[in-house]
């Protein structure tokens, strides 16, 4: 969705970008072309250290949150809480700062990451661990530099991710599938299976050209984007089904 906010666009704009999707918390921040990545390991912990990773890298920058010009996220599908901390993180900060949000969906960032990293690739299947032998998945096609969607982010069981392989024969298969579940791509060839991850980094990459063709939203706006059936039920739903069962 377009919004009044990207009208009005610098040459080079200044995009501070968050993803907690997995395990991993990361803060990117785009300027002047570069991109400025911090990552750590943090489990559970991913509201506890955002914060002060974004008060960090703006103050490494010489920066404030003001001079950004916009602020991107990694919306998923992904851990449920992480995204709900990214999601809320931004909408957050963006509203304070009278900025402009940007949603990155976390495969299509891991597609764009591969296609630069393996630019003989045209097709990827990028598929994440989403635990209990479950796996994020999608399909992008090479375009240019970008990737399009072929198959949109699902959620499959482990023990079909080889039939979907044969199924869109792609180029590679990209994600941590590759070490998580590689009994159940065991019949793949494994020169095409590439255990990779994209955090923060990769999500501002991905947002520079949504801002350039002003793709931006109001904070309010801002939404995960969650694949797992009835994990992110809407508050409306709780209160019909409580509802019913009074």
């Amino acid at each position: 969705m377009r919004d009044a906010m990207c009208v009005t666009q610098p040459l080079l704009p200044t995009i501070l970008a968050i993803d907690t999707a997995a395990d991993v918390c990361s803060v990117a921040l785009l300027r002047a072309g570069e991109i400025t990545e911090r990552s750590e390991r943090v489990g559970h912990r991913h509201s506890e250290r955002v914060l002060p990773m974004v008060e960090a890298m703006l103050a490494d920058a010489e920066i404030e949150l003001a001079d950004c010009d916009a602020l991107a996220f990694g919306a998923g599908p992904g851990a449920f809480t992480g995204l709900r901390i990214a999601c809320g993180i931004v909408q957050g900060l963006a509203y304070g700062a009278g900025k402009p949000v940007i949603a990155v969906g976390n495969l299509e960032a891991l597609a764009a990451a591969a296609l630069r990293q393996y630019p003989k690739a045209g097709r990827l299947l990028c598929a994440n661990d989403a635990r209990m032998r479950e796996a994020y998945c999608a399909v992008y096609d090479r375009e240019g530099d970008r990737p399009v969607e072929r198959a949109a982010p699902a959620l499959v069981a482990a023990a079909d991710l080889a039939a979907l392989v044969e199924h869109w024969a792609p180029d590679l298969v990209v994600g941590d599938v590759a070490t998580a579940f590689a009994d159940a791509l065991a019949a793949v060839d494994s020169t095409r299976l590439i255990s990779m991850c994209a955090g923060a980094a990769a999500i501002a990459a991905c947002a520079l050209p949504r801002w350039k063709s002003e793709e931006c939203m109001a904070p309010a706006l801002a939404a995960p984007l969650y694949v797992r059936d009835h994990v992110a039920s809407t508050i409306e739903e709780r209160r019909a089904v409580r509802g019913q069962t009074r």
